[in-house]
């Protein structure tokens, strides 16, 4: 099975690394689907957008990515997000609260980190 080196990494923290078979990633020119030996691209990460990596082992990993870049080559893909959480770590009640806020930015953010929490939004 072909595998590629991930990470996904904040400003404050490295949230992820390790092998994957397929990475999912929302950019400013839509989503995209990575597999190993993908050609290289560099793409700017949307405001409060996904990133879902399929493991080696059939793990999916979920994160809440705001702003940033992606970089993928042949055989990596580096996330390097302004701010980033996973799934696993978001405080759901927080981010519905947040969902009902005046700013538009923050709503985004919230609606990401619920749907990578698995909720609906």
């Amino acid at each position: 099975m072909a595998e590629m080196s991930v990470e996904v990494v904040a400003v404050e923290r490295r949230l992820w690394s390790g092998t994957a078979t397929f990475v999912v990633a929302q950019t400013t020119e839509g989503e995209i689907g990575v597999m190993p030996g993908h050609e290289p691209v560099l793409g700017q990460l949307v405001e409060g957008g996904i990133v879902k990596v399929t493991t080696t082992g059939g793990d999916i990993i979920t994160a809440a990515v705001h702003g940033g870049f992606l970089s993928i080559t042949s055989d990596r893909v580096s996330v390097l997000a302004e701010s980033a959480e996973l799934g696993e770590e978001i405080d759901i009640e927080a981010a519905r609260r947040a969902l009902t806020g005046e700013d538009e930015t923050e709503r985004a953010r919230a609606a990401a980190r619920l749907r990578a929490a698995g909720q609906s939004v």
